[in-house]
């Protein structure tokens, strides 16, 4: 989230309406000190590198955050705490998909920054929450301490432009020329 320079402030002002939206329960912080536990169809141990490669349906799961991908790469510190590796980073690609409580994420490709505690999506995002509010763009990131979640309209992914100039239907709208579109569900009035 430090890294958007021009775009940052008016993308914030957008996404604020989709957390102020969401139930309470929604809003609590991430705790990003839970046990993660993941499943896959095949694992890929680089000890040498400290860092596991996961793929096939990988499903990984931290308190009530899921993140499913095709493909992920776990780096770990190389210390050992009750017989577990301390992992530092996650790199997810292929379909990638973030749930919590109320609010769904689809990416081409993730990383979780456990350290920072914040996840940076690139690659055709897309933001759903309860009620009917999307929102598109390029990138996507969460900062699971305070929940805030910006979105601009530039990617950072290889192949084509960089910039999300590419076009895709997702979720009924379109995202076309880096830039972020969506929609925000009204509340019913009497």
């Amino acid at each position: 989230m430090r890294n958007f320079k021009p775009l940052m402030p008016a993308l914030a002002i957008l996404a604020t309406p989709m957390l102020a939206a969401a139930p309470a329960d929604a809003q609590q912080r991430h705790n990003s000190n839970a046990p993660i536990d993941f499943g896959a169809d095949q694992i890929q141990l680089q000890d040498k590198a400290n860092r596991a490669v996961l793929s096939g349906n990988v499903v990984v799961k931290q308190a009530e955050m899921t993140l499913t991908a095709a493909r992920m790469t776990v780096t770990y510190t190389g210390q050992v705490v009750g017989g577990n590796p301390q992992v530092s980073r996650l790199d997810a690609s292929g379909g990638v998909t973030v749930r919590r409580p109320d609010q769904t994420a689809r990416s081409q490709y993730a990383i979780y920054d456990l350290n920072r505690r914040v996840i940076t999506m690139i690659g055709g995002v897309s933001l759903t929450q309860g009620g009917g509010n999307t929102v598109n763009g390029g990138r996507l990131t969460i900062n699971l301490d305070t929940g805030r979640a910006v979105i601009d309209g530039s990617s950072v992914a290889g192949g084509g432009s960089g910039s999300g100039a590419g076009s895709g239907v997702t979720g009924g709208t379109t995202q076309t020329g880096g830039r972020v579109t969506g929609t925000f569900s009204v509340p019913k009035r009497n």
